[in-house]
């Protein structure tokens, strides 16, 4: 016969006790037990995809975000099309025709002449 260590057997008082909160539960059934390296490759890719997903939604949701020293907004355009950029007091600035999920791609025109806008969402400063 093997002995068992750290065995606890509950009875029927002990669940209802712990299921009242009375007992303390020590959540240890939740941890996996393995640290996360913080430094591997995974983590650290995953940590890339979670910023390009932040910076992303910020843009396409409208938060404002400065370049130089003036603040725009993106307003996206009806029924899913491609928006466009205004400043902060609602002048249209571009037309945006492909967000991506790093990239913005743009154009305006000045002078007659089609200018092409590209916005690199990773160095966007996002305004509070």
């Amino acid at each position: 016969m093997t002995k068992l260590k750290n065995v606890v057997v509950l009875d029927k008082t002990a669940l209802l006790a712990i299921a009242n909160g009375e007992k303390v539960f020590d959540n240890r059934l939740n941890n996996t037990g393995r640290p996360v390296n913080k430094k591997s490759a995974r983590q650290a890719r995953l940590a890339k995809q979670a910023f390009y997903a932040d910076v992303h939604n910020k843009f396409v949701s409208g938060n404002e975000f400065k370049i130089k020293y003036k603040t725009y907004k993106y307003n996206a355009g009806e029924n899913g099309g491609a928006g466009c950029i205004v400043d902060e007091y609602g002048f249209h600035q571009c037309n945006v025709e492909y967000v991506g999920r790093t990239k913005v791609k743009g154009y305006t025109f000045v002078l007659g002449k089609k200018v092409n806008v590209e916005l690199n969402l990773k160095t966007l400063q996002f305004v509070k």
